[in-house]
């Protein structure tokens, strides 16, 4: 049963490492020893024919017809099912372990595969082909009594299994006749039998999860969708920095054929935020505490509290950008890039983002370490690049690459800055601070209303003077810079509906970028109207778009960044931060509350 590259995958991770699986059971996507470092199995952008499953690690069922995935609920741990004509079946567990250990989290750079049969005698072929530099380098490897060492350039790993190691080698197709079990990671001795040890890693892993999801706050409705969104976001984050990537892949195009293919392997400040504050409205505080100490190296490296808009994960500031020549993409539709240049980018919602992001540490006394004055002087530093640069012309929130303006979605942010600040000095009780940053929020939001108020189109337009119109001016409400029943605001949802959207989806922005006029729809930009449409009271049109939103997620509940508006296809990086946080901020906003039924 060959399939062609799609989106129907699921997430395993642990927060060290992460693998993206399809509904075949077969790994396609695995980037080691991080999350953005070469891609160890990177079949998901590789469509040569080449013969045999390169790139990837397949467990594949003699003459497979069908199969059925689903994550074991409340947990990170994905279960795949496979059938053939005969009505053999196998089941494949998969998942990285993160568990308690000695007082601290266990997180090791490894998967687990196990694999049973279901029904009948089957028979499988167990295919490992982990290549190094982009695929262009195959291992080498050598052999144990119950291991497989596959050598690539700059990492070793370790394939242990309970399988018949000649046949895993060779890729002989052999009878299964009980269960079987692979761990996939460094080069180290297990400490006990490997089944033993599989089984209590799963058990423990399971566990971990199911613990972690009992202590979130979740809304009446959509429970299940909001808990998969959730623990989604917690495997994007790098927990060893506690910085958040954007996606786990690079090079998806955001539509058929379009190059618009980009890294989204790295953190940007922006989509960071959103990660926080959204699992922040489910009681999970934890993320936030771990970003804050990236987010605090970030501004202390900084040069005069200028912030790039995206990092690696490891605090690198250089992201260089390359098209790798010799992989044809996904689905074809290369290029595949690695890095990204939008580092070079001067983005200035970045500043509001960052104080966006650590606000809430300076009130929230469930924290460990609560911020504090020092804390306050550090993004002080910030704020005050906010105060200058936001009426500065920039590349914008969409990166935009060829030209610049002085975007309305930068001034807000910039605004978001200033205001937080007034707000954090209240709570320290620092009146001249809150003086001074009260003054500087409310002469950007003066100035926001006046000179980005068009009265052509009668609504805010995506530049200061400007007339075009574009999804992102939605977070004015959200982030409680007007009130949404303000006649300008519910102007420009009416404005952005009628200009931007397709049925319940809706695009970024109207005017034409580098690549042209966008195909498809950015679904953080349709969460966003579900959003704008609960608050100006519109609340059953925005629970109609929100369900026709959790429609169009995969089949074990994930989105990534783009939808199209004809076939209702994913396209874009996955899963995408963005798109899941829009999943959890719908829910929260839009359930009936707990005491209607209790």
């Amino acid at each position: 049963m060959k399939t062609s590259p799609s989106l129907d995958l699921g997430i395993i991770g642990n927060c060290t490492v992460s693998a993206l699986v399809d509904k075949c059971a077969s790994v396609v996507w695995t980037c080691m020893p991080r999350f953005d470092g070469d891609p160890v199995f990177h079949a998901l952008v590789d469509s040569s024919d080449r013969a045999g499953p390169d790139g990837m690690f397949a467990i594949e069922l003699e003459g497979q017809t069908r199969s059925e995935q689903e994550y074991l609920p409340g947990t990170a741990v994905l279960r795949t099912r496979i059938y053939n004509a005969s009505g053999e079946a196998i089941e494949v567990t998969d998942f990285a372990p993160r568990f308690e250990n000695r007082g601290r989290i266990f997180r090791p750079m490894q998967f687990v595969r196990r694999v049973r049969p279901v029904h009948g005698h089957p028979r499988i072929r167990v295919s490992v082909r982990p290549r190094g530099n982009w695929g262009c380098v195959e291992p080498t490897i050598t052999r144990g009594s119950n291991h497989v060492r596959y050598v690539l350039p700059e990492l070793t790993l370790r394939l242990t299994t309970d399988a018949p190691i000649t046949y895993v080698l060779d890729e002989t197709p052999f009878s299964l006749h009980g269960s079987l079990n692979f761990i996939l990671g460094p080069d180290e001795t297990l400490d006990r039998g490997i089944h033993e040890l599989a089984h209590d890693w799963q058990e423990n892993t399971e566990y971990y999860w199911r613990t972690w999801t009992r202590r979130l706050a979740l809304p009446y409705e959509w429970q299940e969708a909001v808990i998969r969104a959730a623990i989604t976001l917690k495997l994007c984050v790098y927990e060893d920095t506690g910085a958040i990537v954007a996606a786990m892949t690079t090079s998806i195009p955001e539509a058929p054929g379009s190059q618009r293919n980009w890294d989204y392997r790295y953190c940007w400040l922006r989509d960071a935020f959103f990660v926080v504050r959204a699992l922040n409205s489910l009681s999970e505080v934890g993320t936030m505490e771990d970003y804050l100490r990236w987010l605090h190296n970030i501004v202390r490296t900084s040069s005069d509290g200028q912030v790039q808009p995206l990092y690696g994960i490891g605090l690198e500031a250089t992201l260089n950008e390359h098209t790798v020549d010799h992989l044809q993409g996904y689905r074809g539709m290369g290029p595949v890039r690695r890095g990204n240049q939008a580092y070079e980018h001067s983005q200035h919602d970045v500043y509001g983002n960052i104080v966006l992001g650590a606000a809430q540490a300076f009130h929230d006394m469930r924290l460990f370490r609560q911020a504090n004055g020092s804390d306050f002087a550090l993004f002080e530093a910030v704020g005050e690049q906010a105060w200058k640069l936001h009426d500065q012309p920039d590349a914008g929130m969409w990166e935009l690459r060829t030209r610049t303006s002085v975007h309305t979605t930068s001034a807000l942010m910039c605004w978001a800055a200033c205001d937080r600040l007034a707000k954090i000095a209240v709570t320290l009780n620092m009146p001249t601070s809150h003086s001074r940053w009260r003054e500087r929020a409310d002469k950007i939001r003066d100035r926001i209303l006046k000179d980005a108020w068009s009265e052509k189109r009668h609504a805010f337009a995506d530049s200061f003077g400007g007339h075009d119109l574009d999804a992102g001016v939605l977070l004015m409400a959200e982030v409680g810079f007007i009130d949404a029943n303000d006649k300008r605001f519910v102007s420009t949802v009416d404005a952005l509906e009628k200009a931007l959207c397709d049925g319940p989806f809706m695009r970024r922005y109207e005017a034409p970028d580098d690549f042209g006029r966008p195909e498809t729809d950015f679904n953080i930009c349709t969460f966003w109207r579900i959003d704008a449409l609960s608050r100006i009271g519109r609340r059953d049109q925005a629970r109609e778009i929100f369900e026709a939103m959790l429609s169009i997620r995969n089949h074990v509940g994930l989105l990534s960044e783009d939808t199209h508006p004809d076939t209702r296809e994913l396209w874009g990086n996955f899963p995408q931060t963005y798109s899941m946080v829009g999943i959890i901020n719908g829910a929260v906003r839009l359930s009936a509350p707990w005491d209607s039924v209790i």
